[in-house]
């Protein structure tokens, strides 16, 4: 992913986060950083954790946002286990993350959880 590019569709979205981080073997949190228009600013690997998790710090995706002066972000994790099915926890930090955002007017436009090759987005599930 390129910066300037256009996200096209969530279903590419989807695509560049799986081949990014399907075969990872411990879990990794991740954002997609986006202009007003929506054209990519970076994708970066915020956060490191362990086979089953990743403590995540909403004021350092805040921080990260802000270098970038993104006025959108999409939020992507994987889960090494292969079951993209959110947890409560995932739902909880999502919430979270967007309420910290929206305090400096950036959108929380998804997020992505990948499990092998499959996909959940919250924000097709109604959590955002």
């Amino acid at each position: 992913m390129n910066r300037g590019e256009v996200l096209g569709s969530p279903e590419d979205t989807k695509r560049y986060l799986v081949l990014e981080m399907c075969r990872l073997d411990h879990e990794v949190f991740s954002c997609i950083f986006l202009d007003s228009k929506h054209r990519v600013l970076g994708f970066d690997r915020l956060f490191t954790g362990t086979i089953d998790g990743a403590a995540v710090y909403p004021r350092e995706v805040v921080k990260k946002a802000l270098q970038y002066n993104a006025a959108a972000v999409i939020l992507a994790h994987n889960h090494p286990s292969g079951v993209s099915e959110p947890s409560r926890a995932d739902e909880l930090i999502t919430r979270r993350l967007k309420e910290a955002l929206a305090l400096v007017d950036i959108r929380v436009l998804d997020h992505i959880i990948i499990g092998g090759c499959d996909t959940v987005s919250l924000a097709e599930r109604g959590v955002l």
